[in-house]
């Protein structure tokens, strides 16, 4: 039976049902703005995780890289697009544990994002999409240059926002006090 679900009509699935489910809980389809932008680039901003990408679009095409390699490395003997569906149901299962009650006040309470309050629907469909664009490159590029992309992104980021994916997964997981005031801009 599942040799006849095509990959592709899986991940169309998982992205619909993930983002019903976050609709269902009560999450914004848009941002209360009221309108939607391509690029949101301020990030103490309440309409942070509202758009289409913003300083975070990064971290999940990144997600896509990591996503590709490690299910190259454990799971190569699976089609490109059986791998792509299950990428696309572990980002989906983040999103949706992401835009919990809890981890958002996780957020909150130990990291910059005091105005959060989870992403919109849009934004976090738009997140799925990054990723399945990481792991499409990812395929394509040299394993070389997907490092040095994933590299410039995360630096980038760092840089220019004082955040990205492993301040945000350390922050998440073991926030630091010098972390957060540096962040912060003390």
């Amino acid at each position: 039976m599942i040799r006849r679900i095509s990959p592709l009509i899986a991940l169309v699935a998982i992205i619909a049902l993930s983002a019903a489910w976050l609709l269902w809980i009560g999450r914004e389809p848009i941002c209360k703005c009221g309108y939607v932008k391509l690029w949101h680039g301020q990030v103490i901003s309440s309409e942070n995780s509202q758009h289409i990408s913003d300083w975070y679009t990064p971290s999940h095409i990144i997600h896509g890289f990591l996503f590709f390699g490690a299910l190259w490395l454990v799971a190569r003997r699976l089609s490109f697009g059986w791998r792509l569906m299950i990428a696309t149901l572990v980002e989906c299962a983040w999103e949706i544990l992401e835009n919990s009650d809890a981890v958002i006040e996780r957020y909150r309470s130990v990291t910059i994002s005091l105005d959060y309050y989870g992403d919109s629907v849009l934004n976090t469909v738009c997140d799925v999409l990054a990723m399945v664009l990481g792991f499409f490159l990812a395929a394509r590029l040299p394993v070389w240059l997907t490092v040095v992309i994933a590299l410039v992104f995360e630096a980038g980021t760092i840089w220019l926002i004082r955040d990205g994916l492993a301040l945000n997964v350390l922050m998440l997981l073991y926030p630091l006090d010098w972390v957060a005031e540096w962040q912060a801009g003390r």
